[in-house]
């Protein structure tokens, strides 16, 4: 099982992500997301389960987490759909587990 707990920003929410592959499909992946927000709680009921290897292309339809992100969630630099990303692919042993860190400041 991958965790990401995603912190988004100034909306204070946090949301977690537990991705775990399937025994006998590696590239199909279980989706756990919990959230305090109730747009991300909207998305969750729908991406419940993804094909790992369908999520990291923009070719055809593109990432399912990315559709239904489009669907549920109101800002779009909303870091939850990458979070969820990261633990798609630290799940499906399509990567090593390492913390992602966007850093914010006005100049």
């Amino acid at each position: 099982m991958a965790r990401a707990e995603i912190h988004s920003g100034v909306c204070g929410f946090v949301t977690v992500v537990e991705a775990t592959a399937d025994a006998g499909d590696h590239h199909r992946v279980h989706l756990k997301i919990t959230s305090e927000c109730k747009a991300c709680q909207r998305l969750a009921q729908e991406l419940t389960e993804v094909d790992a290897l369908r999520e990291f292309t923009f070719r055809g339809e593109g990432p399912l987490t990315y559709q239904l992100a489009a669907k549920f969630l109101t800002h779009s630099a909303c870091p939850v759909p990458a979070g969820i990303l990261k633990a798609v692919e630290v799940a499906a042993g399509l990567a090593l587990p390492k913390d992602t860190i966007i850093k914010v400041s006005k100049e």
